[in-house]
């Protein structure tokens, strides 16, 4: 992998993590276009991953410090709550990524198709946005298992986990600011365990190797592309424009079909 294509596929992971347009599926699409063999690279995945996740641990920085200091003083609190969703959020991608993680691997095998079906798929999803209620009540206990249900389903390249999430809280009422503050933290735990996962099944002798000039410059363009992606999403939930992304899903997500 030269380092302009881990230039523009650090980019893309970056900005489509946070977007409703679904960073698996646009880095499939991504590495069938350059041929770059980006499944190989075990190191190359870590760098991207846990640029995006920095990301986002600086954006939330001032809430997520309180937060953790709060839940450990096991008292009854608003922030004590929130912690509590979260984890019960991450329980039903936890399962599934323990226990199907071979299966979920063959998803990802640069099939195209797939991936233009399942954008497809998440544009109907982000459409229906556009009819949600919104009432402004925190999220539950129930609408926060949900949402972790929800992102299940972003194992498919294509189908979009900011987009479902998001959606799914939106769809049950929840406030806009917490639902995507929410949709953003209930990830970090499940990348990070993931990348674990990954290090210890992994034989690096069969990972493809990458400069490490590269494996920096795909770092910081996932890093900086996070950063701005993540504080655009913000607004974009606030002002409930979500329904934009699903043309454009759709337009990718037919292109990847007829041209897979």
């Amino acid at each position: 992998m030269t380092w302009i294509e881990a230039l523009i596929l650090g980019f893309v992971q970056g900005f489509t993590e946070f977007l409703p347009v679904s960073s698996s599926g646009h880095l499939e699409l991504g590495q069938s276009i350059l041929n770059t063999g980006i499944h190989k690279s075990l190191e190359f995945t870590i760098a991207v991953h846990g640029a995006t996740v920095l990301s986002t641990i600086i954006i939330f920085r001032k809430e997520i410090g309180p937060m953790i200091k709060n839940f450990f003083t096991f008292q009854k609190t608003e922030d004590t709550a929130f912690v509590w969703k979260l984890l019960i959020s991450m329980i039903p991608i936890g399962i599934i990524g323990y226990f199907f993680h071979e299966q979920i691997k063959s998803f990802f095998t640069g099939n195209v198709k797939l991936v233009g079906g399942m954008l497809i798929i998440t544009s109907l999803l982000l459409a229906l946005t556009k009819i949600a209620t919104v009432s402004g009540k925190p999220i539950s206990y129930l609408s926060a298992l949900i949402m972790g249900v929800a992102q299940v389903f972003a194992v498919f390249p294509g189908i979009s986990r900011s987009g479902a999430t998001i959606a799914t809280g939106l769809f049950f009422g929840n406030r806009r600011d917490e639902v995507t503050r929410f949709s953003f933290l209930m990830v970090i735990i499940p990348i990070l365990g993931a990348n674990f996962i990954g290090l210890f099944n992994t034989d690096f002798s069969q990972s493809t190797q990458i400069s490490g000039f590269s494996l920096t410059i795909g770092f910081l363009a996932a890093f900086v592309s996070g950063l701005i992606a993540c504080k655009w999403m913000i607004q974009i939930v606030k002002r409930g424009n979500l329904y934009y992304f699903a043309l454009y899903c759709f337009l990718i997500g037919s292109l990847a079909i007829i041209f897979g």
